[in-house]
């Protein structure tokens, strides 16, 4: 095996998590991920993918719950990757704590992800939020199309999606964002930019 993190190692870890987001139980409403956490030594600490054991289960907080499970210490996860098929989420309606929150509670220092997570439910940003936590993230882009393939009835209607405000479960529309009128849609440009089309706002 390579070094833990030579492109070699990242990317066969990156593709045993994007195989692990096929595992997910299929869902309309929630993004199919998978997650494993790599020690310094190249060990698996712990794994996870999407809904594995609850409805609400994101696949990074599985994986961390299995290293915790198994006694592993701060001083290993600080010298671990965690490697997710998706950007860990900055915001959540399932359950209070948020992936990035979680992975910088841990001590874990590096992510590697596939491809940054639309808008489509919540903001993304969680790459952002571990970076200025001092967390290192990288991304495999050539990985991103077979990370996108396993949710592409999420992503058929992005173009189209109804934004809703206030309920927890759609992109919040900020106003400085650019924003293009048709007719009875308002196309905007978020601040990642994913284009989000309002249709209603509820």
């Amino acid at each position: 095996m390579a070094q833990l993190t030579s492109p070699e190692a990242d990317r066969h870890w990156l593709l045993e998590a994007i195989g692990l987001s096929r595992q997910c139980p299929p869902s309309a409403t929630a993004f199919s991920v998978g997650a494993v956490l790599v020690g310094p030594d190249g060990t698996v600490l712990g794994y996870g993918y999407s809904r594995e054991l609850d409805p609400a289960d994101h696949a990074e907080e599985v994986a961390l719950a299995r290293a915790a499970s198994a006694g592993a210490d701060p001083g290993l996860l600080a010298g671990s990757t965690l490697y997710s098929s998706l950007e860990p989420c900055a915001a959540r309606a399932s359950r209070p704590v948020p992936c990035a929150d979680l992975i910088v509670s841990s001590g874990i220092r590096r992510v590697v992800i596939a491809w940054r997570e639309p808008p489509i439910f919540v903001p993304g940003g969680g790459a952002v939020r571990m970076r200025r936590a001092g967390v290192a993230v990288a991304v495999v882009p050539e990985l991103a199309a077979a990370a996108k393939a396993i949710n592409a009835h999420l992503l058929a209607d992005l173009a189209v999606p109804a934004a809703r405000q206030h309920d927890g479960r759609g992109p919040r529309w900020c106003p400085d964002w650019p924003v293009i009128r048709s007719g009875t849609h308002t196309s905007v440009t978020s601040l990642t930019g994913w284009p989000v089309t309002v249709a209603t706002v509820r």
